[in-house]
Formats: C-alpha cells, structure tokens, sequence
C-alpha cells in the first residue's frame, strides 16, 4: 500500500501548494524543470533496463510538446489546441496501458522498435488531425487556474485507463503499475486546467516525476525485496537487526526434505513450494516479520519480545505450514501411457496382465503435495547482546529440531536447560 499510496499523497500536496498559491513558480522555472526531470528520468530508465518506464516518459513528453505547439499560446474550442488535448486525451491512456501490459525487454532494437513505430504513427495522426496554422508571433501563455471541461471520449478513456492500472497494481504490486496509475491522474489534471501555461505545466513535470520515482522504487524493491517469495530479502534482514533494541527474538525457519521435494518434483514445483510457505510466513503473527535469506532458510524477527511471547505465534505458523497443500498440476509424465500399444496381437494379453499387477503395485499418486518446517528461536540475553550471537543460537537450536525428527520447534533456552541437567545429574 505505501507503493500505490505515496505518489498519490505526494501529487495531493503538490497540488494544494500549487492551488493555494503556496508555491508559485514561473512558466519558464515549470517548463525547464519538467524536460529536466524528464530527461533524468530517461537516464535512470535507460541505466535500469526499464524499457517500459523509458517509453511512458517519452510519451509523456511528446504529449506535453504535441499540446504546447498546437495550441500556440491558447486554446480555443474547436481549433487546433482542443484538437490536439482530446487526442492526447483518447491516446495518453491507451499508451500507459500497453506499456503496463508488455513485459519488460530492456533495451534490445526488438523491444524498443514496435514502442518507436507507434509513438511516430500516434504523432503522425495527431498532426494531420489538428494542421495547425501558422504559429502567431506572440504566444500568450494561458494562466487560468480555471478547470477547462474536457470531451467526454477523453473523461471515459482516463477513467477506463486508470481502472485498468488499479487492477493490474492490485494483481502484480509493481511499483510501475503504481507509477503509470498516478502519472496518468497529473496527465488528466494537466489536460483539465488547458494543457498549457503555469498549472498545467506543473502536473505534466509531477507525472514524468512519479515515473521516474517508479524506477527508484523498483531498484529499492530488487535490492530489498526476494523477487520469487516477495519477502524482505538477505540484506533487509541484515538493516533490520541494526535497529534492533533488547529484548529482541529470532526464529531460524528451515523448509524439512526440500531438496528431495526439488529432486524429485522438478524445480518449478520447488518454486511453488517456497512461496507457499512464504506466504504463510508473511502473516506471522506475534510482531514478528519473516525474511528470506536464502533457498529454503528464512528468518522472522520479533522485536521487544522473549521466546516465551513467540512460541505461541510460531507453533501456529508451523502448524499453519503442515496444513496447507500445494496442488500439483498433474502427474508425473514418466508414469502416464505412452499412447496405443503396437506390438503384436500375440503379445497384448499378457502385456496388458502385466500393466494390470505394476498398477495394483504402484502406489495411487498424489495431485497434491504438504511440506513442513522446522524452527529455532533464541532471545537476546541482554543490552549487549550481539545479533550475529542470537542468529548463531537460533541457528543452532534448528539444527536441534532437525535431528529430533523435523517439524517441530526447538529453543536455544531449552538447549541449555538440558545441560545443566546432564551435569547435574552426573555430579
């Protein structure tokens, strides 16, 4: 929610400065700060391999030129300004929703050759439709903060488009669905207050600056984030101890029999595997945050709590694992007939007795497949305890629930218990 959110807060402020008259730069200032970041954007775009980003920024900028110059200084109904808004209007949506459809293919001349074609046949068009005359020596900038009724074709395209979007966040939750949403809302503000002049100019600079946030957010979620499972990855992890204050808990969670469940599924099911169990992860209860850290290891974190606070919580997350099923797409192929038997007729009885008892023997196949975990946890000792000692302990106690038989919970605490007790009994 914070990636489909903050744009749209950061775009409601800006427009409260700008309507109030808080922040009241001039026509030239929003003109050059808007091919700045632009252009910036374009950069970061084209340095991340974010094809898809780079294209909506190009579009962008065009559609905010093809208005400029078309209007000449004003708008008037029915002339070449309002021909080239409603234009602008009807393909600036449909653009940002085929740039959020495609999938991403770097910079290759195949990937950015089709996106090329159609902005220059889109420009084309738009031209031919306004044939503007010629630009007047004076070009009066339009100022009015005064909302300009669009055509309704328009109204229906930006609403349409940013549905679209919304649901393609809500299915994928990329920041780039994020980003095109809420660069269309500034493009639709921009067109609403005239498409030229101070205000518009000023929403079309804080659409190309969302887009170029989204680059920003995506890198942050690469470095940050486990790109299969979605959970915080290795080196989240590692930022989140540094914050940690005693007393803190940490349970080591390690998926029981994976690489038999990858060796004998295939590694496509073993990816499915992990996000199940990442899924049941995330909604950990208790405070803690789980984390991936690597294969089938992942850790969760309980901040201000002991290892009595969290066994509950984490018996219900193993609990929770054990009980869910992976449905398997269908059996194993190398177990599935190969198609009519041609070999003679003198040898189909008993090539057909022998199919019959190999069935009876084979045991029926699963179209579903349980996987378990098992868990470690320790809790800080004091004010002065070092994570890297937690992790160890915790560490150690699933290597404890590994050798007592998988799918159960050990603690470092009870480790120790048991070692007094040995020498106490040995005494």
């Amino acid at each position: 929610m914070k990636t489909l959110l903050t744009p749209g807060v950061c775009l409601l402020a800006f427009a409260l400065l700008l309507h109030t008259g808080v922040l009241s730069p001039s026509p030239a200032f929003m003109s050059s700060a808007l091919y700045g970041v632009g252009i910036a954007g374009l950069m970061l775009a084209w340095r991340f391999h974010s094809s898809r980003i780079f294209s909506a920024l190009l579009v962008l900028l065009v559609a905010q030129r093809a208005v400029d110059y078309f209007s000449a200084g004003h708008v008037a109904a029915g002339g070449p300004g309002a021909i080239a808004i409603a234009a602008v209007g009807l393909l600036l949506p449909l653009n940002f929703v085929a740039f959020s459809i495609q999938k991403e293919k770097g910079f290759s001349f195949s990937a950015l050759a089709p996106a090329a074609l159609a902005l220059f046949v889109e420009a084309v068009v738009v031209a031919v439709l306004c044939r503007p005359e010629a630009a007047s020596a004076s070009r009066a900038i339009h100022h009015s903060s005064q909302a300009l009724p669009l055509a309704f074709p328009t109204q229906w395209a930006f609403a349409a488009g940013a549905l679209i979007l919304l649901i393609r966040f809500f299915l994928f939750r990329k920041p780039a669905e994020s980003g095109l949403l809420w660069a269309l809302a500034a493009s639709f503000l921009a067109l609403r207050f005239g498409g030229i002049g101070q205000i518009p100019t000023a929403y079309f600079a804080i659409a190309a600056f969302v887009l170029a946030g989204a680059i920003v957010e995506t890198s942050y979620l690469l470095a940050y984030h486990d790109e299969l499972t979605t959970l915080p990855s290795r080196r989240a992890f590692h930022d989140a101890l540094l914050r940690l204050e005693h007393p803190y808990s940490i349970a080591m969670v390690d998926i029981d029999h994976f690489k038999r469940c990858n060796d004998t599924h295939g590694h496509d099911v073993g990816d499915q595997v992990l996000r199940m169990v990442a899924a049941r992860l995330s909604r950990v209860s208790g405070g803690g945050e789980a984390y991936r850290c690597g294969g089938e290891e992942f850790a969760i974190l309980f901040p201000g709590k002991t290892t009595a606070d969290v066994l509950e919580h984490l018996e219900t997350l193993r609990s929770d694992i054990e009980g869910s099923a992976l449905r398997l797409r269908g059996p194993d192929r190398r177990q599935e007939p190969r198609g009519p038997d041609r070999r003679n007729k003198s040898m189909r009885g008993r090539a057909r007795t022998g199919l019959a008892i190999r069935q009876l023997m084979r045991a029926p196949a699963s179209d579903s497949l349980s996987v378990t975990a098992s868990m470690g946890v320790a809790t800080s000792g004091g004010i002065d305890s070092v994570a890297k000692d937690v992790i160890k302990a915790a560490d150690e106690a699933l290597y404890r629930a590994k050798e007592n038989g998988r799918n159960r919970i050990e603690t470092a605490g009870a480790a120790r218990r048991r070692a007094r007790t040995k020498s106490a009994g040995i005494a």
